[in-house]
């Protein structure tokens, strides 16, 4: 049974890399002019869609490393490095809101059609699985390091946050107005220390598996 700070571990890191608070403008935008309704079922559907993108790389990111005869050290290391690039983006760049918010379009006159449309982008890809989830789940999931048992737990986790992300979506408009859009980027940007951290632990722990440094 994993420790209650694996537990929270986990949890944090795709917590961070989901990043629920920072897909709140991106929703606001993307379903603008929706009737609430219908925003609400864009939300239900962009979860639903990221989950089973991140259950994918779950069930299959292992196998295809394999396949290629890449090791675990070797996509630790890489990972790690594009994590931690990502992580500077949240913290440098302009911010998930402004960067995904700019490629949504003005809804059209069909509800349903843009509902649907906006679901699966920027909605369900890049904003809740996002590059960095992905590569984040198939780090928690890898076969020779973790049992079945971890494997079911990480996913468990992985389905909280998404759980909680959706809770949030569905009080975007009242979430929204209470931290606005500079509270938006400030939490943004205080996770994406946290992913550094994160991505920095990746990396020296690829580093210790292949004997490069001594395990800390």
């Amino acid at each position: 049974m994993p420790s209650f700070s694996t537990i929270l571990s986990e949890f944090i890191t795709l917590w961070v890399v989901i990043d629920p608070i920072g897909t709140l403008p991106v929703f606001i935008a993307a379903t603008a002019g929706l009737a609430p309704r219908l925003a609400r079922m864009a939300a239900a559907r962009a979860v639903v869609i990221a989950f089973v993108i991140l259950l994918a790389f779950i069930l299959l990111g292992q196998v295809v490393l394999d396949a290629l005869g890449l090791g675990l050290p070797s996509f630790q290391i890489a990972g790690g490095l594009v994590l931690f690039l990502f992580a500077l983006t949240m913290i440098f760049g302009d911010g998930k809101p402004s960067h995904e918010t700019a490629q949504v379009e003005k809804p059209r006159s069909d509800q349903q059609v843009q509902a649907r449309r906006v679901s699966v982008f920027p909605l369900a890809m890049p904003s809740i699985a996002s590059p960095g989830a992905m590569l984040a789940v198939v780090m928690l999931t890898d076969n020779d390091r973790f049992s079945v048992a971890h494997q079911a737990m990480t996913a468990t986790i992985m389905v909280v946050v998404l759980l909680i992300t959706l809770v949030i979506l569905m009080a975007a408009q009242p979430i929204l107005r209470v931290i606005g859009d500079t509270g938006a980027a400030i939490v943004s940007r205080v996770m994406g220390m946290v992913l550094a951290a994160v991505a920095v632990d990746a990396v020296l722990n690829g580093f210790v598996a292949i004997g490069v440094i001594p395990a800390f």
